[in-house]
């Protein structure tokens, strides 16, 4: 049942409640100006509390500290005024000086003269462990009890004289810190405050020489009535003082605890710890804190508190205000509302009444305005998809006419990229193996952009993998360049012969004459490669001259052939033959990688020889993303200007 009516609780509050706007908008408001002041507070207090906790424990432990220093300062000058009497006087009337510094100090005295004890030491004090070298001066566990102790070593004649002055760390000095304070509570483990334990002789003690520290466990919160565990049992506490009463309503309780580290006395290194408890009030922190401002502490708080209600109450008004405001808008809301309904219904005549002069009123009538443009725009995105749905079916029909496998040869690696400006492209590249070990190479660029540009690009890819992969008949086509075709020819019987690149452009171009508009003509370079003799033949009709690339660096341009294809009737073309070496590039490219601009002028072909050259190393589809990228580059953020291709080959 509690489930049922939350979920229809949460079904209500989605559906009705937040389904308004103007309902949402206050929420936001709500969570803007009261939640995090809530946080805020929240933040304060619980950073406030553990502030006063640190600030109460820093009390304690800095009066502890102190009193450790003095007793290190006395037990010092203790030590040169014995080590001075030793040397002057012996050691045996050094008796008297011990006595009247202990029963002057209250403390416990003792002194060594190198392993001797001098006459007149606290037998209570023992003899310092070995892991002391030094001065040393720290809280101790001895014997089952916790002291304030400071060893002083300094040279007495030909010997060290040792000197050690102790103050239990028990009620009596907890008593003098908590006076100002409140309640301390001190637990150590095993601590037995009455009477102290046997000590147990070095040789008897059995194990390692250091213990592994005590877990602690606090359980009951930070009271005096606080349950401590310290290695698995109950810690017994040394509780003195007792909390001071409340001065007001908000004068709350405050404990805290911290943690206190002892050296073990007995033989062993620091290895336990005790646990200092201290509940006070914030206003007896308060009085510690301020006490140097005197009177004027009550003013600085009364400023901070009215800052604080300052605070509150501007918070309130900007809610009310963002209230108000939320009427206003959603108001206009939902008057776009009714009209949005309008529109969807085909009702284009619907006008929103304007009865403001603000933002909000010109986007009514912004509105208004664009209802009356809707049809002509409904239109337009008509045609506009019509056009990309063709433009998307050439562009996938195109996809299909660039190589998918490149095959590769034994004698030479290849790869090609093109990149169109718009949808569809007007480069052109292709490999067309031929068994054995030979293969053709194709890269055009056609006049023009767009559709028209894609739909000769086609027509050229058509004709030149059908010359080139089928043959052609032989009547009638001379098939050495410059031959001419005679009236004899018409009696030659057919016949299927390879042709060569110079006598196949010349017959591309005759039929892109014959076939196409007068303005529309292309570039092209054709090459066959044979990997047997490592030569390659080819004709350029007109295409930016490819260029290969040696092993060294060195550079030769291939522009061996004739004019653009389709623009003149009867053109014969020249063709030449280079041999690739081991190493060598080939690289074919379009206007489009050369011709981009920028403020510094074209990208040039000296600039692509000279990335191609630096990088002639690396796989050729990583040298294809540097030329890419470094025109990327050039370019910026202006739009690519036209077809990017790029066609490379190296001789293996």
């Amino acid at each position: 049942a509690a489930v049922l009516v939350f979920l229809v609780f949460v079904r209500w509050l989605r559906n009705d409640l937040m389904w308004r706007l103007r309902n949402r908008l206050i929420i936001t408001y709500v969570f803007m100006a009261v939640v995090p002041v809530l946080l805020l507070l929240a933040m304060a207090g619980l950073a406030g509390y553990i502030f006063a906790g640190q600030f109460a424990t820093f009390i304690v432990t800095s009066d502890i500290r102190s009193e450790l220093k003095s007793l290190e300062a006395g037990n010092s000058t203790l030590a040169d005024a014995l080590a001075a009497r030793v040397q002057k006087i012996g050691q045996s009337n050094s008796t008297a000086l011990l006595a009247v510094e202990g029963r002057q100090t209250g403390h416990q005295v003792a002194a060594w003269l190198g392993d001797r004890p001098v006459p007149g030491s606290n037998p209570s004090v023992q003899v310092p462990p070995a892991f002391i070298k030094g001065n040393f001066s720290d809280v101790v566990r001895d014997q089952g009890q916790l002291y304030l102790r400071a060893v002083a070593r300094v040279p007495a004649g030909r010997e060290q004289l040792s000197v050690v002055s102790s103050e239990p760390l028990g009620e009596s000095l907890l008593q003098k810190i908590a006076a100002d304070l409140g309640e301390i509570s001190l637990y150590s483990e095993e601590l037995n405050l009455a009477e102290p334990k046997p000590q147990t002789p070095p040789a008897q003690r059995k194990g390692t020489t250091k213990e592994s520290p005590a877990e602690i466990t606090v359980n009951g919160g930070l009271g005096p009535a606080a349950e401590v565990q310290m290695g698995g049992q109950n810690a017994r506490p040394t509780s003195v003082g007792k909390l001071p009463p409340a001065t007001g309503r908000f004068d709350r309780e405050v404990h805290f605890f911290t943690t206190v580290s002892l050296v073990n006395w007995e033989g062993r290194d620091r290895d336990s710890t005790a646990i200092l408890v201290v509940g006070t009030r914030s206003s007896r922190l308060y009085d510690q804190l301020f006490s140097t401002l005197g009177k004027f502490a009550s003013g600085w708080a009364t400023l901070l508190g009215a800052i604080g209600l300052s605070f509150i109450l501007i918070e309130l008004v900007a809610l009310l205000i963002g209230i108000r405001l939320t009427r206003t808008v959603t108001r206009s809301v939902a008057q776009l509302y009714v009209a949005t309904q309008h529109v969807n219904r085909g009702d284009f005549s619907h006008r929103i009444e304007i009865r403001s002069r603000d933002q909000l009123a010109a986007l009514e009538g912004s509105f208004n305005s664009m209802t009356e443009s809707i049809r002509r725009l409904l239109a337009e995105q008509k045609e506009k998809q019509r056009m990309e749905n063709e433009l998307a079916i050439a562009q996938e029909v195109q996809a299909q006419l660039f190589p998918k496998e490149i095959s590769q040869l034994e004698s030479l690696e290849l790869h090609g990229f093109c990149r169109p400006a718009r949808t569809v492209s007007g480069d052109y590249y292709d490999f067309l193996p031929l068994p054995p070990e030979r293969l053709t190479i194709a890269v055009g660029d056609i006049s023009g952009k767009g559709i028209s540009a894609a739909l000769l690009m086609a027509t050229i890819h058509s004709a030149v993998r059908a010359y080139t992969l089928e043959a052609i008949p032989t009547r009638g086509i001379p098939l050495a360049v410059g031959a001419d075709v005679g009236s004899s020819a018409e009696n030659l019987p057919m016949a299927r012969a390879e042709v060569s690149p110079a006598v196949l452009v010349r017959l591309l171009n005759q039929q892109l004459y014959r076939s196409t508009p007068a303005e529309k003509y292309a570039t092209l370079f054709l090459g066959n490669y044979d990997g047997r003799s490592r030569q390659l033949t080819y004709t350029n009709a007109g295409h930016l001259p490819p260029v290969l690339i040696g092993r060294d660096g060195s550079l030769r341009r291939l522009d061996c052939g004739g004019t653009v294809v389709g623009l003149f009737d009867r053109l014969s073309f020249e063709e030449c033959s280079i041999e690739l070496h081991q190493g060598d590039i080939f690289l074919a490219f379009s206007d489009g990688v050369t011709e981009p601009e920028n403020d510094f002028g074209e990208f040039g072909e000296e600039r692509l020889i000279d990335l191609v050259r630096d990088h002639r190393h690396q796989p050729l589809p990583r040298i294809t993303e540097i030329v890419t990228a470094a025109v990327d580059d050039w370019i910026g953020g202006r739009e690519q200007p036209d077809d990017i291709t790029l066609v490379l080959a190296r001789a293996r």
